[in-house]
């Protein structure tokens, strides 16, 4: 019995095999072979339809969950962006402010330093004058009394010059108090 129903396996095996060789012989690609187009298109059928499910169910959700998570992030990020603008912006405009300002007082604190320093200044100026005014006041005094102790000095000269130059023409006729007059009256 063993071996019979292995005989009509082979043979079976044997018969499918030549009708597949005729098959083969005969030409052709098994898929465009009409006797077999219902299953075809059945299978075809039952794929596309559990494709279109499992895309359906599962894949297109996912991307679509994906795709919605990255537009959200997205859009959270501009906001971010247009938020860290902003606050640039008004970082700018509090620095351009704080650096007027700091300029302002800079300005008035030269003004300041240039009034204090032109006060003092003018303080001693006044105070040079002062000296100045004093110390040519002493020396037009010290310059008078040199002057007049020269004049004086240059008339007791002349008027012994004069003296002496008479006695020796004139020996009788000489006057001091003549000659003294004389040359003060020369003098001035």
């Amino acid at each position: 019995m063993g071996i019979g129903v292995l005989g009509a396996t082979a043979v079976t095996g044997t018969e499918a095999a030549e009708e597949a060789a005729k098959k083969a012989e005969a030409g052709g690609l098994p898929q465009l072979d009409f006797s077999t187009f219902p299953s075809q298109i059945f299978w075809l059928a039952v794929t596309v339809i559990v494709l279109f499910w499992l895309m359906n169910k599962i894949a297109l959700p996912r991307i679509a969950s994906v795709l919605e998570e990255r537009a959200d992030a997205i859009a959270d990020d501009l906001d971010r962006a247009e938020e860290f603008k902003r606050k640039a912006a008004e970082a700018e405009e509090a620095y351009q402010q704080a650096l007027a300002d700091a300029r302002a007082k800079a300005h008035e604190i030269v003004a300041e330093t240039k009034a204090e320093i032109q006060k003092d200044v003018d303080a001693a100026m006044a105070k040079a004058d002062a000296e100045i005014s004093a110390r040519s006041a002493e020396s037009e005094k010290r310059i008078r009394e040199i002057r007049a102790s020269a004049m004086a000095a240059v008339e007791e000269v002349a008027t012994d010059t004069a003296g002496a130059v008479i006695e020796s023409v004139l020996p009788d006729v000489m006057d001091a108090d003549a000659v003294k007059s004389a040359v003060r009256a020369r003098m001035n």
